[in-house]
C-alpha cells in the first residue's frame, strides 16, 4: 500500500509536469499563450493531464454484462482502459490530436471518471501541476531543449527520466 501511494501520489505527478514542459516546449506557440495569459494556467492544467496521461492504462474487471461500443463484455472479462485512446477520442474531443492549452470542454479520462475509479488524488495533482506552472512561467525568458529526452522503459508509467533544458531567466 505505501508504494502504491508513492507511485500513485508522486511519481504520476511528476511525469505529468514533465511531459506539460515538453508539450509547451515543442509547442511554443502555446507557452507563448500562457506567458501572455496565465490566467489560462488552470484550463492547460486539464489539458497537460488530457495530452499526456502519465499512466498508459488500467485494468478491471467487469462486474456484470454489457455492450460498449456495438461489442459484449460478460461478467468476469477483462476490461483494459488505454488513456491516450479515451484521450484522443474524436468522439468526446474536438481536433484530438491538437495541443491547445485553452481547450474548453476537456473531458479527459486521466483521473478515471467517477465510480468505481476516479483517482483520490486528482485535486491535489492538479493543484501541485498550477503551482508549479504559476510559477516557473512568469520567471522564464526563454527555455530550450537541450539533448534527448530519454523515455522510462516501462508498460505502465508514461515517463520521461530527463528533460534537459537551456533556461534563460527573466
Amino acid at each position: 500500500m505505501c508504494l502504491l501511494l508513492v507511485v500513485a501520489g508522486n511519481e504520476t505527478t511528476r511525469h505529468t509536469i514533465t511531459h506539460s514542459m515538453l508539450a509547451l516546449l515543442q509547442h511554443p506557440e502555446q507557452l507563448a499563450r500562457l506567458k501572455d495569459d496565465p490566467s489560462l494556467i488552470p484550463t492547460a492544467v486539464e489539458e497537460f493531464l488530457r495530452w499526456a496521461s502519465p499512466v498508459y492504462h488500467f485494468r478491471r474487471t467487469a462486474t456484470r454484462d454489457v455492450e460498449l461500443g456495438g461489442k459484449q463484455i460478460k461478467e468476469g472479462d477483462k476490461v483494459v482502459m488505454w488513456f491516450a485512446s479515451g484521450n484522443r477520442d474524436e468522439k468526446v474531443f474536438g481536433d484530438p490530436y491538437d495541443f491547445d492549452v485553452a481547450r474548453q470542454d476537456n473531458d479527459h479520462v486521466t483521473f478515471g471518471k467517477g465510480s468505481p475509479h476516479l483517482c483520490l488524488g486528482n485535486l491535489l495533482a492538479r493543484t501541485e501541476i498550477r503551482i508549479m506552472f504559476e510559477e516557473l512561467i512568469p520567471r522564464l525568458a526563454d527555455i530550450r531543449l537541450a539533448g534527448d529526452v530519454p523515455r522510462v522503459r516501462s508498460n505502465f508509467v508514461n515517463g520521461i527520466k530527463k528533460l534537459p533544458v537551456e533556461v534563460t531567466l527573466a
